[in-house]
């Protein structure tokens, strides 16, 4: 039985669409494949929105998501997101990269809403990327719109274009970390957070 509560639409821009279908019907004509025959019909179309909808961190702004959803606090600890999905594509062939990003941050004053960690993880994400600046970028849009005392975001992430083609290595993983402030300074809060994402 249909949500009549709630309803999820995705909305494409017609003229992005229809100039990307095109260049994905000349692509798979360029493989030798026939873009009109029936399992291919409406393969241009489908590609193009897939594109769109994994690549749509370009059109949101991650520092303000924080910034709407940030609230005065005088909690000194840490807070930590865990095992926050990430699903992004390697700018070098376009292929998937895939895992789990750990993002913790101990605030000065202010804190923002958990799930807005998440949105910003996914902002970020849905970009052509590589592992190293996606997690840089994560660290520094917290650190600049929250200023809290430090921030640690750690991604463990398997890449299509290790597994799929070139060296084809299945079981290849990389894990990348970036910190700020009170994480860099002391080893103990460091190891705390490392501890508590194992």
């Amino acid at each position: 039985m249909e949500n009549k509560l709630y309803q999820r639409e995705e909305v494409y821009a017609p003229e992005t669409i229809a100039e990307l279908s095109g260049h994905y019907a000349a692509i798979l004509r360029l493989l030798g494949e026939d873009p009109s025959r029936e399992g291919l019909e409406k393969t241009p179309e489908r590609v193009a929105k897939a594109m769109v909808f994994m690549t749509k961190g370009y059109a949101e702004n991650p520092r303000d998501i924080l910034l709407g959803a940030m609230f005065r606090e005088e909690y000194k600890q840490m807070v930590l997101v865990r095992d926050i999905e990430v699903y992004s594509l390697c700018e070098h062939h376009m292929l998937p990269f895939y895992g789990k990003a750990h993002v913790a941050y101990i605030p000065d004053g202010y804190i923002t809403g958990l799930s807005k960690i998440a949105r910003v993880v996914e902002c970020f994400a849905r970009r052509l990327q590589v592992q190293e600046r996606l997690t840089v970028q994560i660290r520094d849009c917290i650190q600049e719109a929250l200023h809290p005392l430090g921030v640690a975001v750690v991604i463990e992430a398997s890449h299509m274009c290790m597994q799929m083609r070139g060296v084809e290595k299945q079981d290849s993983s990389t894990t990348t970390s970036a910190f700020t402030g009170i994480f860099l300074r002391d080893h103990r809060t460091r190891e705390e957070f490392m501890n508590l994402i194992r």
